[in-house]
């Protein structure tokens, strides 16, 4: 423990809208189940029926279950007063996403309540307001915390802690993707997993297959997740002539299991706060290619390789490289799982304990 102030003096109210499941919100789940084992009175806030309640209530986490249908659902902010005034003072809001922020903000309004924000993307702010309503703001990287201060944000009011997964959750069986996809056993995997979204700029990954076609005929790229732009990638691989390479998985309930089955785990990202699936594959002992994109190069290091964004030639290249050097894979793989000893949840919960006593009220 890194803090030694009674955990009593404070009880947090997360509030984090689970209408989606990603890294967000496995972040939020990993963040509750360590600071429950560190004895911290707390209820999350969340859509009913969610997956994000879902796993809460299987780590045994009190859950606040609400109506979360639209981004700003009134039916919330009812909730996030009726969690407060159940908590009982003293009470510290925790917001995990920008409607959350927004929606914490109006809670503590008018009343003497401490609100922390943790923001997980590299983006730059839209708007400014909910973000000066809080007491405190956590960025999971550098990077991030670089952005929130040239966006406007006061430095002394951004607190780093970084992501972090728990390390002691058994590897996953791996999902049999040769057999899924039809493909030989003798091919190899560049898996990736995430939201099709334009941010993770997965066109810049599809270029990088068509580069390597010819060079890695066995290569096969498996993308898991779903999002916006799945017709645009489906397309582009037709287009550049490896849809029969590209194979888009669509939402899988376990990325980890993907991962587990890849012979690399490539990030294509141009923005990116710093990817906490990168932590999966390096403590699965699967190398990384990466992008230099926001908090990547600080949760990589020297256990990836790490390319200029936005370029499928490094990108196709450095690929190639990796799978071409297999003594290089082998002290990937070694580096992977040490570094990421670094980037546990636990030390997350310890990192966000000092950011809690900092805020919490004087009893």
């Amino acid at each position: 423990m890194t803090d030694n102030v009674p955990r009593s003096l404070f009880r947090v109210v997360h509030v984090a809208s689970g209408r989606e499941w990603r890294g967000g919100q496995r972040q939020v789940v990993y963040l509750a189940r360590a600071l429950a084992a560190r004895g911290i009175p707390q209820v999350v806030v969340t859509g009913g029926g969610s997956r994000l309640a879902r796993e809460l209530a299987s780590a045994a986490v009190p859950v606040l279950p609400c109506g979360w249908t639209a981004a700003l659902d009134p039916r919330v902010l009812l909730a996030i007063r009726r969690a407060v005034r159940t908590a009982g003072p003293p009470v510290i809001l925790h917001a995990h996403d920008p409607h959350a922020l927004v929606l914490a903000a109006l809670g503590a309004w008018g009343h003497r309540i401490p609100l922390v924000v943790t923001r997980r993307v590299d983006f730059p702010l839209r708007r400014l307001w909910p973000w000066r309503r809080a007491t405190r703001i956590v960025a999971i990287s550098e990077a991030v915390r670089r952005v929130l201060v040239a966006g406007g944000i006061a430095a002394d009011l951004v607190t780093v802690v970084p992501s972090g997964i728990p390390l002691d959750t058994p590897p996953p069986a791996p999902l049999d993707l040769r057999q899924r996809l039809s493909l030989p056993p003798t091919a190899r995997l560049a898996v990736s997993v995430g939201a099709l979204v334009g941010h993770k700029d997965y066109s810049t990954l599809i270029g990088a297959a068509a580069r390597l076609r010819e060079r890695h005929p066995g290569l096969h790229w498996v993308l898991a997740g779903d999002g916006p732009e799945h017709g645009f990638l489906a397309e582009l691989a037709r287009r550049l002539g490896v849809d029969a390479r590209v194979h888009l998985l669509g939402q899988v309930d376990e990325g980890r299991a993907v991962i587990a089955a890849g012979d690399l785990f490539v990030v294509s990202s141009r923005e990116e706060g710093l990817n906490t699936s990168v932590l999966d594959a390096m403590q699965l002992g699967v190398p990384v290619v990466s992008t230099d994109a926001g908090g990547l190069p600080e949760a990589v290091g020297d256990a990836g390789v790490l390319c200029r964004r936005g370029d499928a030639n490094l990108l196709a290249q450095a690929v190639a490289g990796l799978l071409e050097d297999p003594a290089r894979q082998a002290t990937l793989r070694a580096r992977g799982r040490e570094r990421v000893t670094r980037f546990s949840s636990d030390r997350m919960a310890e990192g966000m304990l000092p950011v809690y006593h900092s805020v919490a009220p004087a009893t």
